[in-house]
């Protein structure tokens, strides 16, 4: 892994760069999500704002640590409401670019009566990510202790912010998309779900603790993956190929919706405010976050603080499966 030494003593520390996506998000709830050519009536609609990188800042800032974001909004009110909802959670925002001539990435959102979601984005200013406007944000990327990304940005950008990274990189493969081997090798940790794991490893869905162990070994990594698996957790691999299962906390899910973006953000915070602890305890501690996110509607809705985790952290003898 990187060392995660800062060259700059300009920023707080520790400091976690997100670059990464960020959206307007629009939910209806459903009692049941509908089936193909079929119209159901909504009993809520909501706005918020969403897109895995916006989703993952707004955890680390919940969570009590400093984090700055890089991407792309419209000039446009839903960019307008993006960026003073990301600022007034503590998020800075210098590195969120205004766009004119893309409007705001949108997704749409549905949530049934169990929490599960179908959801569709149309990515908007996200698009115009590119590597140069990653470049102006060169000294945030390179100071930060650890540097967090997601794919639903072009792909230069991530390249481009890989190779400014002074810290660790972390990156979770979502969606699911091929990505280059220069790419995904100089990665520390990887945080794939198992279809994405599925689309990078070239595998089947992987089923069973094995089957995931097994794709994480096609693709030859020296980093750790990490591979969410709902409610059964996840499995933390390794380079020397060991396993550790990392149990899921047992909560009455309200709404799934950016749960595993909660995870993401949290293994984060905990990788560079337990420095020097082993990966599979800072996702122990990720899936007891992305467990209480779940407590509310929206991707937001329900993002826990340091000190519900810490409770919950200090409770898990019995409410783990």
């Amino acid at each position: 892994m990187g060392d995660g030494q800062r060259g700059d003593g300009a920023l707080n520390s520790p400091k976690i760069a997100v670059v990464g996506s960020a959206n307007l998000d629009r939910m209806v709830v459903t009692d049941r999500l509908p089936e193909p050519g079929e119209t159901l009536a909504a009993r809520e609609y909501r706005e918020g704002i969403g897109g895995k990188g916006a989703n993952q800042a707004m955890t680390i800032a919940t969570l009590g640590t400093p984090v700055g974001f890089v991407g792309c909004v419209g000039a446009d009110a839903a960019g307008e409401q993006v960026r003073q909802r990301l600022a007034g959670r503590g998020v800075d925002v210098s590195g969120l670019a205004v766009v004119h001539d893309l409007p705001t990435g949108t997704a749409l959102i549905t949530v049934d009566g169990a929490g599960e979601n179908v959801i569709v984005v149309h990515p908007g200013a996200n698009g115009a990510l590119d590597a140069a406007r990653v470049d102006r944000h060169r000294d945030m990327i390179a100071t930060a202790a650890l540097t967090l990304m997601q794919c639903e940005v072009a792909t230069p950008a991530l390249e481009r912010a890989a190779a400014l990274a002074g810290g660790l990189l972390v990156l979770n493969p979502a969606p699911a998309t091929p990505l280059p081997d220069a790419l995904v090798r100089r990665v520390d940790v990887l945080v794939p779900n198992r279809a994405e794991l599925a689309v990078l490893a070239g595998t089947s869905l992987p089923e069973s603790l094995d089957d995931v162990a097994s794709a994480v070994g096609k693709l030859g990594l020296a980093a750790t993956v990490v591979v969410t698996l709902g409610s059964q957790g996840a499995a933390v691999i390794e380079p020397d190929g060991r396993v550790d299962h990392v149990p899921a906390l047992r909560t009455e899910a309200v709404d799934t919706t950016g749960a595993g973006d909660c995870f993401c953000g949290a293994l984060a915070t905990a990788l560079v405010t337990r420095p020097g602890r082993a990966v599979a305890e800072a996702a122990r501690w990720a899936a007891v976050a992305a467990a209480l996110s779940t407590r509310g509607r929206g991707a937001q809705g329900a993002l826990p603080t340091l000190d519900e985790v810490s409770r919950a952290m200090s409770a898990t003898d019995r409410p783990f499966s």
